[in-house]
């Protein structure tokens, strides 16, 4: 078992995974830098001074040990998840540590899910997928929305981005999913994935003050349709997202993000509306903050405080709605996010 306050952090440092290890240090944790490239990672250990650097490579078991020696908990940030989650997990069973990722690959988690639940559960442990703005966020929200309910008939996720400027390993992780799906698209529909060629709708939906009626790509399926189901009883979870932002994702040329402040964050601004219906009515929940990838930092930072210290209701493989109080969750991520909840 890993001891103290030591988290391996796997893809230390991608664009995610260098916010990761800032927070926590500011968090008081001391983030061990590992991946797969030595060459970046004592780049890193140059801005991050005083942090110990272990390669590793998930083709190489043994590596993976080193890098999770002594560790109280691993964050993988290392995408594409279809390659790195199930070598990552299964080194973190080994240690008997939690494993928490950022994965916003449906089909990864969905791996996820299938091959570990019951070697999680059995071994008491936690493997959190998708803590990250992806995934992670819209769970809580519309977990925060039900209240102390565990059902619904519907739960939408509008997506309100300022503009959307992706990371490499963003490119890289939507070329993988589209290859496993044989560029189909997919959306959850009574209860289950359904894959599809036809075009995604465009529609337009009613965002909160101040975005007001904007056009979204209606059926822009993210993570949150692995994770909301996972512990709600919801046939129909459906994601959209503003067709700007959808438009600047799909153009090759778009550009990575800059930092525009002094924490590195990019220019970008966000608002996740979560509108939850069923027969008694409507709940809200949104979310407002700034930069995508950054925000992920909080949020994955925040499990692995609430892990490590017990303030968890479950182990096994689990989504963050299901794992925390959404609520309180929700209520600690503050100045980073500001949350309405409506229920």
């Amino acid at each position: 078992m890993g001891s103290g306050r030591t988290v391996a952090v796997f893809g230390a440092y991608g664009h995610t995974g260098r916010f990761v290890v800032a927070q926590l240090r500011e968090r008081g944790y001391l983030p061990v830098l590992s991946g797969r490239d030595a060459g970046k990672l004592a780049e890193l250990a140059v801005s991050e001074p005083g942090l110990e650097v272990r390669p590793a490579s998930v083709d190489d078991p043994a590596s993976l040990d080193r890098a999770l020696a002594g560790a109280a908990a691993v964050v993988n940030c290392a995408g594409p998840f279809a390659v790195t989650a199930a070598p990552v997990i299964e080194a973190a069973l080994r240690a008997g540590i939690p494993y928490v990722d950022v994965a916003a690959e449906i089909e990864a988690n969905l791996d996820t899910f299938t091959h570990f639940a019951d070697r999680a559960r059995a071994a008491g442990t936690v493997v959190l997928p998708a803590m990250a703005f992806f995934g992670g966020l819209g769970d809580l929200l519309a977990t925060a929305a039900l209240g102390d309910r565990t059902a619904a008939e519907e739960v939408h996720v509008a997506y309100g981005l300022s503009s959307w400027h992706p990371t490499a390993g963003t490119r890289t992780a939507g070329a993988v999913s589209r290859e496993r799906r044989d560029g189909r698209r997919v959306r959850y529909a009574g209860g289950r994935l359904e894959y599809r060629r036809d075009e995604a709708p465009l529609l337009e939906w009613t965002f909160p003050a101040p975005l007001g009626t904007r056009p979204v790509v209606g059926e822009f399926t993210m993570a949150d349709v692995v994770t909301v189901p996972s512990h709600l009883a919801v046939p129909e979870v459906r994601t959209y997202m503003t067709v700007e932002a959808a438009g600047e994702l799909a153009a090759p040329d778009t550009p990575a993000p800059t930092a525009a402040d002094e924490h590195g964050r990019s220019a970008q601004t966000f608002l996740v509306d979560v509108v939850v219906r069923s027969a008694g009515g409507e709940r809200r929940a949104v979310a407002r903050g700034k930069d995508i990838y950054a925000v992920t930092a909080p949020l994955v930072v925040e499990a692995v405080d609430r892990i490590l210290t017990g303030r968890t209701g479950a182990v096994g493989v689990v989504s963050a709605g299901e794992l925390f109080d959404a609520s309180d969750f929700l209520r600690a991520l503050s100045p980073h996010l500001t949350v309405e909840v409506h229920s």
